[in-house]
């Protein structure tokens, strides 16, 4: 047997893992997902909630150009029935109004646009009621400034807003005091 033939017959190849080297790899797997599936899952929630949020803003910049663009008030609620109930967690409706503001008649008025519920679990809380209403100028009839509060469930602390002001532009609320809580445009913190 030549030398060549004799070493590469001596050699042998071993395939796979040792039992030790499977259980320090198992442990070492295990300890990094108890770390990031914490992480995972709180960064699941702001993206959620972030979202949400700006889906909100845009919503609510469409009705803003609705009212300006056909000269009409336009109405933010969300329906029951017809007529305009406190509960936002439920799909959103945008007309224009040409009676009553709080009341959806499908026969003289144009329904613009309809949003989706939020997330199962999740609450919205507007501060003035049950109805955000945009004039032809585009401002605020209610004749104050107002805030949408998106809380997510079981993480109060991520809970984040859309001010809106007389004028009636639209602002994405900011942590501004940097303690990771959002405040409005007056600097209150937003509660869930």
């Amino acid at each position: 047997m030549n030398y060549l033939a004799k070493h590469f017959t001596l050699k042998k190849r071993n395939y796979g893992f040792t039992m030790i080297e499977l259980l320090v790899t198992i442990t070492i797997l295990g300890i990094a997902s108890m770390i990031a599936v914490p992480a995972l899952s709180e960064f699941l929630v702001k993206s959620r909630t972030d979202n949400e949020v700006i889906e909100l803003q845009r919503f609510i910049l469409t009705a803003r150009n609705a009212a300006i663009n056909s000269g009409q008030q336009v109405t933010i609620c969300p329906l029951n029935a017809g007529t305009c109930s406190n509960d936002w967690d439920k799909t959103i409706s945008m007309f224009m109004n040409e009676d009553d503001a709080t009341k959806y008649n499908a026969a003289n008025e144009t329904m613009v646009k309809v949003k989706d519920a939020i997330s199962s679990g999740d609450k919205l809380a507007f501060s003035d009621g049950n109805t955000l209403i945009y004039s032809p100028t585009g401002r605020l009839v209610n004749g104050q400034n107002v805030t949408f509060t998106y809380c997510p469930k079981n993480h109060a602390s991520i809970a984040r807003g859309v001010s809106i002001s007389l004028s009636g532009r639209v602002y994405i609320t900011q942590d501004t005091d940097n303690d990771n809580k959002d405040e409005d445009r007056l600097g209150n913190e937003l509660n869930c």
